[in-house]
């Protein structure tokens, strides 16, 4: 089965930390490919940079499609797109965010989101309550930016610990979700210092997307993710029509 992993940021090197974190789970006979969007932000933190890296990732998932990927992820924890993305793809799509919190939901009742920035609290703290979580997750943020986490010398991982150790002994976490995608090399190493459940969203997405290729299942192409209208869209945007994409 082929499984396409798209990072909606344009860093390339946080795209090879995913893709190693995703091998590393993949069932035999799994083809892991792993992108890096053309277009947009080097990194997502809030709203604004979340918007502009739609674009970039929608067409990453059209070519993908195209070229015989089964099912997509979006490797961001905002779930970058997700509804757009599965309005334009057959494919399955899978957000990291959905997919950590679904898996999680399967081995505590309790658990925390510690994510990267304050900004992302908040949007992050809506997708739980979204996906029904939100009487049993609470989100925290270690306030680390995002590309710190890929820099040796920085703090990002000391804040890291420290948030997980408040989580578990504040919040009486369960189980812990790390709320980057950026943080996909850490699961293992924490979840044997803290001694809880780690869960990275990118491993749990490969394992679902696997599920969901195994069972024969693709997105729903009625209602909220009906195919696209065919129209015009004006100016810079008139590539990403409906007609379009599909023709990418």
């Amino acid at each position: 089965m082929r499984i396409l992993i798209v990072n909606p940021n344009t860093t390339a090197s946080m795209t090879a930390t995913i893709a190693a974190a995703a091998k590393s789970v993949a069932g035999h006979g799994t083809e892991i490919t792993a992108v890096t969007s053309l277009m947009g932000p080097v990194s997502i933190e809030g709203y604004y940079d979340e918007v502009f890296a739609i674009p970039g990732m929608l067409a990453e998932i059209a070519k993908g499609e195209k070229a015989g990927a089964e099912a997509a992820i979006i490797a961001c924890f905002d779930d970058t797109g997700l509804d757009a993305a599965r309005a334009l793809a057959n494919i399955p799509v899978l957000g990291i965010c959905e997919a950590a919190v679904a898996t999680t939901s399967f081995i505590a009742q309790k658990f925390t989101v510690v994510t990267t920035m304050e900004r992302s609290r908040l949007p992050l703290e809506h997708l739980i309550h979204r996906y029904g979580m939100g009487a049993r997750a609470k989100v925290r943020a270690a306030d680390i930016p995002v590309l710190s986490l890929e820099d040796p010398t920085s703090n990002a991982l000391a804040r890291l610990r420290s948030e997980i150790d408040a989580a578990i002994r504040e919040d009486r976490a369960e189980a812990i979700i790390l709320g980057c995608a950026g943080m996909a090399d850490l699961a293992a190493q924490l979840s044997a210092e803290f001694g809880v459940p780690v869960v990275d969203g990118v491993s749990a997405a490969v394992k679902q997307a696997e599920g969901l290729i195994t069972l024969g299942l693709k997105t729903a192409k009625r209602g909220a993710y009906a195919t696209p209208v065919d129209k015009p869209y004006i100016g810079m945007l008139q590539g990403f029509a409906p007609g379009a994409m599909i023709d990418i």
